[in-house]
């Protein structure tokens, strides 16, 4: 009676039906699994709460999608084709974000398959390789030598290598990727990427232009991916 109020509609008489008892033990893990990603990622991280708890519950969404797939092909065609729309309906992430999100849905996967074990042992082994690399502030080192310098420099004075002298003493790499004529076009405001030779000669860089455009404003901040940090 019971295995007969979970079967399809649609199912053959011949079909497997999925046991109760082990369709909550795979939905019961892959939540488990979900809470160990989120708590993972919440591991020195700036986070939102709908984000975590979206992530806790994403595992089992997934598991519950492939158990219920289970070999039909075209269904598992338009199932991947629905994931996908997800896509177009949500604002762009970080790197890190979506690279949890697909870590969660790759661990849903292979509860739903049935692996419990591999699921768990997947979850943990990349859980502990993200904390370790976020510990160890991996990556972090050469990002920081990445800058943006904007500079307002005297209308008369010549932008174009005025100040390479001092980027070559300062910086592996320089770009100027920006010209913007400011206060009624008295002045105008240049926009450079910067590759720092060393991240702690930043004053000294900037002591130094500050006598090459007459004290005027001059700001450096961390440089943006152009890609959205991807």
């Amino acid at each position: 009676m019971l295995e007969s109020m979970f079967r399809g509609i649609f199912d053959a008489e011949t079909a497997s039906v999925i046991s109760v008892a082990d369709f909550l033990l795979c939905v019961g893990c892959s939540l488990v699994i979900g809470l160990i990603l989120a708590a993972m990622y919440m591991y020195r991280t700036r986070y939102t709460k709908s984000f975590v708890a979206t992530l806790a519950l994403l595992p089992a969404v997934v598991c519950v999608v492939i158990m219920m797939v289970n070999g039909n092909v075209g269904t598992g065609v338009a199932v991947a084709g629905a994931f996908s729309l997800v896509r177009f309906r949500s604002v762009p992430g970080t790197a890190k974000e979506i690279g949890v999100l697909f870590l969660a849905m790759g661990a849903g996967l292979i509860a739903g398959m049935g692996y419990l074990g591999f699921a768990f042992l997947f979850a943990l082994i990349l859980s502990a390789a993200s904390m370790v690399y976020s510990r160890l502030d991996f990556g972090l080192k050469k990002a920081e030598r990445y800058k943006t310098l904007h500079i307002t420099i005297p209308e008369d004075l010549n932008y174009t290598d005025v100040f390479d002298e001092i980027f070559q003493k300062y910086a592996a790499v320089w770009e100027l990727i920006q010209v913007k004529t400011t206060n009624m076009g008295s002045m105008f405001r240049l926009t450079y990427h910067l590759t720092m030779r060393q991240a702690d000669q930043e004053k000294e860089m900037i002591d130094q232009l500050r006598c090459r455009n007459g004290n005027l404003e001059i700001s450096v901040s961390r440089q943006e991916s152009e890609a959205s940090e991807l």
